[in-house]
């Protein structure tokens, strides 16, 4: 369960790139997702950093620093 989220965090990040659709994200979130899993704990500990990086570039950004 916890690779689905990952997996589903990291295809809402990626989709945020090109500001189009959810339902590329979702599918490649799905991919990654797999991926992930596949790698074990590690996959898991990528993928997770990988999303909160970006979600903590976006706050650092909002805030102006």
């Amino acid at each position: 369960m916890i690779g689905r989220i990952v997996g589903m965090l990291v295809g809402r990040e990626l989709d945020r790139r090109d500001g189009s659709g959810g339902v590329k994200g979702a599918a490649f979130g799905y991919m990654v997702g797999g991926a992930l899993r596949r790698m074990g704990p590690l996959g898991l500990v990528l993928g997770g950093g990988y999303a909160a990086k970006k979600a903590y570039d976006r706050r650092k950004a909002r805030r102006g620093y």
